[in-house]
């Protein structure tokens, strides 16, 4: 962290029109590039979840209820294999 602030400083003093323009943008998503460091996940993980569940959301038309739409959003999010066993 004190990395970023000891180049934002500079950069804010460095009166280039640009690169103060990009240090306070950078310092608007301060956190977030902060996190990178520490958990390498971007919100491209969330992106892809949630284009998953409009995916369901669209072919939602015709459940009867929230909780098949939940369990729609479910199966198509995780991925998971059902196995189906026979009846004995």
């Amino acid at each position: 962290g004190w990395y970023f602030d000891d180049w934002y400083n500079w950069a804010i003093r460095s009166r280039l029109e640009p690169m103060v323009e990009v240090a306070r943008s950078l310092k608007k998503h301060e956190k977030g590039i902060l996190r990178w460091f520490t958990s390498r996940m971007t919100n491209g993980l969330l992106e892809g979840i949630n284009s998953l569940v409009q995916a369901s959301k669209r072919k939602a038309r015709g459940y009867r209820s929230i909780e098949n739409f939940i369990a729609m959003i479910y199966a198509t999010a995780n991925k998971f294999k059902l196995e189906v066993k026979p009846h004995a």
